[in-house]
């Protein structure tokens, strides 16, 4: 039976590093005016860091004691000493340190090729720092793919599965690497008609060429063969013959050139249920009971940000699924319907409690909006404490560009007064069409850059509770 005794090995290496004994290294990061030097040894490096150890072989810079130079003026200090530390004593303190540091940590590590390290990072950014990872989509899912943090990967595209809606509509999805795109589409449980899949791989494919005519009927046959080397990798993992009969004419048919002539002529067998010879890739798995009905009834969200709103509710990391979101919103008030008036918003929301109420910001693309869990009570002056309620802000109609803004101070959180719908001074309804951001006070910080009032097209008002089969 082996006694370990890691705890105090990893400290005493510690120590070597810090004191510099018998360094025969000198490692310089940062930027060049103040370039921060770490005195290392080249037979740690060896076991610990070959891709350091190979830039000590080959660094032909030497200070008067000839002792070797690395400079990696890319890198800052901070992470470097976090880096170089792990190096030594297999230790890395994350406390108080920025979630963004923290990924640029994750980088430096892969660049190292500290495989052990870049794969712990990952784990815990997906377990501890999953709001910032949705706060920041696009970007890290698409560096989780130029640099292949398999992790990531994984936990992105299960969410994508479940909500397709986050990349296929972002403003990002052109730019989406194309091993990204496949890892999505080949997906069984991806959550998408297979018809949309079509069209969105298309305008995928289409948005890499910009010389290719923007009317298809003015394509030539090499425009439909640079389409076709495009998606190469993509069009094997489309569900042809899962495409609806309606579809294949008006969707497929204009494209079929991309296509291999007797794929094509299955295709259409198929439409007309003929025998095939083509392999036919088995349908995904879209939810298809219940739960694929229970749409939102708003003009302002989707069920995918209801969703979303329902998670932040429960407080969850991870966002429950699109298909499985426990509570009912039930729309008791909207503007354009109702009216504006703060008579009416009292008649009808008035002492009733868990309220959700989103606005949309005149001649924009932007969503306020707040939580209430205890209600307003118009009859009373004062201010009502709550630990559960929040204020948020989506931007261009996305889950990922969103801003969160949790109490701060619980006897701050909701204030009744003349103006009713009002989330202490941070956020409230100010007139008839529009609303108010004051400053931070009882909540984290601000949901908007601008503060002062601004003008809504519409605003909705929902009293929440938990669906009965859930």
């Amino acid at each position: 039976m082996a006694i370990n005794f890691f705890e105090n090995l990893s400290s005493d290496f510690i120590k070597l590093l810090e004191n510099g004994d018998e360094h025969n290294v000198i490692i310089e990061v940062g930027e060049s005016f103040v370039m921060q030097p770490f005195k290392v040894h080249s037979t740690v490096l060896c076991y610990r860091c070959p891709y350091l150890y190979d830039e000590f072989k080959k660094s032909t810079i030497t200070n008067d004691d000839n002792i070797k130079i690395i400079q990696k003026p890319q890198i800052s200090a901070k992470i470097f000493d976090i880096i170089i530390k792990y190096i030594y004593g297999a230790t890395v303190n994350l406390e108080n340190v920025e979630t963004s540091i923290i990924f640029d940590l994750l980088m430096t590590a892969n660049q190292f090729q500290l495989e052990e390290l870049t794969a712990r990072l990952q784990t815990f950014l997906i377990e501890n720092q999953s709001f910032w990872l949705k706060s920041n989509f696009s970007k890290i899912y698409n560096s989780s793919f130029r640099i292949q943090f398999k992790a990531l990967q994984n936990y992105y595209n299960d969410i994508i599965a479940k909500n397709p809606n986050l990349i296929f509509e972002s403003n990002d999805f052109n730019t989406l690497p194309e091993v990204a795109l496949v890892s999505i589409i080949q997906r069984d449980d991806l959550q998408l008609e297979e018809s949309k899949i079509w069209d969105y791989v298309i305008q995928w494919g289409i948005s890499q060429n910009n010389t290719l005519p923007s009317d298809v009927n003015d394509w030539i046959e090499n425009d439909f063969q640079i389409l076709k080397n495009t998606l190469q990798q993509c069009l094997p993992h489309i569900r042809y013959f899962q495409i609806y009969k309606e579809s294949i004419m008006e969707n497929v048919f204009p494209y079929r050139q991309i296509l291999d002539e007797n794929l094509w002529a299955d295709i259409l067998k198929h439409s007309m249920s003929l025998t095939i010879t083509s392999k036919i890739l088995p349908p995904r798995e879209i939810f298809t009971t219940q739960l694929l009905n229970r749409e939102i009834a708003s003009s302002i969200i989707t069920k995918e940000q209801a969703t979303e709103i329902a998670s932040w509710i429960d407080r969850k990391d991870i966002t429950y699924e699109i298909n499985n979101n426990p509570y009912e919103f039930n729309l008791i008030l909207r503007g354009s319907r109702d009216g504006f008036e703060t008579t009416v918003f009292c008649n009808l929301c008035d002492q009733k409690k868990n309220v959700v109420i989103v606005a949309k910001v005149k001649d924009s693309d932007e969503i306020i909006g707040g939580y209430n869990p205890i209600g307003w009570n118009s009859n009373l002056r004062q201010y009502s404490i709550t630990n559960d309620s929040f204020i948020f802000s989506l931007k261009n109609g996305n889950i990922e560009n969103f801003i969160l803004s949790r109490v701060k101070f619980s006897s701050k959180a909701i204030h009744y007064c003349s103006n009713v719908a009002c989330f202490g001074a941070d956020l409230f309804k100010n007139g008839n069409q529009s609303f108010k951001i004051n400053f931070v006070d009882g909540y984290e910080k601000l949901i908007r850059r601008q503060t002062g009032d601004f003008l809504i097209d519409d605003y909705e008002v929902f009293q929440i509770s938990k669906r009965k089969n859930i």
